[in-house]
């Protein structure tokens, strides 16, 4: 629900599918706000439509729990119950990161600190762990042709990322067996159900079953 402080009920609200487990605002853009749910799917909402999602963010496989975003609004970590810390980029569907451990247990709160170079993490196992925002950050100084190299090959990506060879190398991961198996079995799952949609609007009378776009799938309603 969207509060005003001025007043005790709620100005517009919006009911889901499933329960939220955590809400953040951006801090760079007001209008905007994720929102970490038990489908294991992150939604990025616009206070000014809440009737859809302006952005589903998918890759955890289990609730996600929490989720902060980083103090310049451009990235935000999540945690979750399978066990993974994910970071994204606001304006992407897939994360950039993830991390995971052994012995960590299930991974309860999350937080970017103030310089946005590290998170934190919380977990069952009662450990706090901190890890880089970005996995192949080099940590300490750097001289001038070290800055000079990193700029160089991050320009090289940025500029062949579309190549179907650079974009299954930046994508690969590695995550623990059990995230991988449930993601297959969803993967599967997912296909099968687009297909029987599919089928069903083949062989059905014209314009009597409509498409739900994937932004709205997951909303029950809005309240005003």
């Amino acid at each position: 629900g969207l509060y005003d402080l001025r007043a005790n009920t709620p100005i517009r609200k919006v009911i889901l599918k499933m329960r939220s487990n955590m809400v953040q605002w951006n801090p760079m853009q007001p209008k905007d706000f994720i929102v970490a749910n038990e489908d294991s799917n992150i939604y990025t909402f616009d206070m000014r439509r809440l009737d859809a999602a302006r952005m589903r963010h998918w890759d955890h496989v289990m609730a996600v729990l929490d989720v902060s975003y980083s103090p310049t609004g451009q990235h935000f970590v999540s945690a979750s119950y399978d066990g993974t810390i994910r970071t994204w980029a606001v304006n992407q569907q897939r994360s950039q990161d993830v991390y995971h451990t052994k012995r960590m247990a299930r991974v309860l709160c999350c937080q970017f600190t103030a310089d946005s170079r590290f998170v934190l993490s919380g977990s069952e196992d009662t450990n706090i762990r901190l890890w880089k925002a970005k996995a192949n950050q080099k940590l300490g100084t750097l001289d001038h042709r070290e800055k000079r190299a990193i700029a160089y090959r991050e320009e090289l990506m940025h500029k062949f990322s579309r190549l179907p060879e650079i974009r299954r190398i930046k994508r690969h991961q590695h995550v623990p067996k059990m995230v991988k198996s449930m993601a297959t079995k969803r993967r599967i799952m997912l296909q099968a159900q687009a297909r029987k949609q599919d089928n069903r609007i083949k062989h059905a009378k014209p314009g009597s079953i409509q498409r739900v776009p994937v932004k709205k799938k997951h909303i029950v309603k809005e309240l005003e």
